[in-house]
């Protein structure tokens, strides 16, 4: 069946970062700490198809092992042990990301691989191993769907799929796959109300 996939990152940050950019003296770089990703078809009833979520171990730009900040792991729900047990390399989660994805596109909501993806490359000092031919903006397929400006700009992903009143029980806001799956949840309620067909996918 041909799909889609929607992916999300949780980077490291502390308090007040995004309100600096992350350009204060003590911001650490945002470098991705949690990837999750959801497959969802694109025929048929627009079934998810398959999940993904990997825990990522993230670094410093000398190479050691970045120290999550209490603020972050708060947020998140992610702490030190979640990396230590479960934790791989940003090479091998963006590998298995490709793998996963099967060669379709892939959509988060705004520019993740630019924002989170390239950063955490460059800082690793790796070439970032899925081109950036492969992504796209899922604000696009919101606009396209009829969502209102003014509410694109007030809407994170984690709120997208209770926007649209299809928010299951269970999802975790800054939480990578939750978050791709309230996005995912939000794209397929307007597959089924006909809102955007497979064509607005370009496929």
């Amino acid at each position: 069946m041909r799909g889609a996939v929607f992916f999300d990152c949780e980077f490291l940050c502390i308090e007040g970062s995004q309100r600096r950019f992350w350009c204060g003296g003590q911001d650490p770089d945002p470098v991705i700490a949690q990837i999750g990703a959801v497959k969802l078809g694109l025929a048929e009833d627009f079934p998810i198809l398959e999940t993904f979520a990997r825990y990522v171990v993230p670094h410093e730009r000398d190479g050691t092992v970045a120290r999550l900040d209490p603020f972050f792991s708060q947020l998140t729900g992610i702490e030190e042990r979640h990396l230590s047990q479960e934790g791989v390399d940003l090479a091998g989660a963006l590998v298995a990301l490709d793998q996963f994805s099967q060669g379709v596109q892939m959509w988060s909501w705004g520019k993740d691989e630019l924002n989170m993806v390239a950063i955490s490359c460059y800082v690793e000092g790796i070439a970032a191993p899925i081109p950036a031919t492969r992504f796209d903006n899922a604000v696009k397929l919101l606009i396209a769907g009829g969502m209102p400006i003014e509410d694109l700009a007030r809407t994170p992903s984690s709120r997208l799929a209770a926007y649209y009143g299809v928010a299951p029980e269970g999802l975790t806001e800054h939480d990578a796959l939750s978050d791709a799956l309230s996005l995912s949840l939000a794209v397929q309620h307007l597959l089924r109300a006909g809102a955007l067909t497979a064509a607005d996918f370009g496929v």
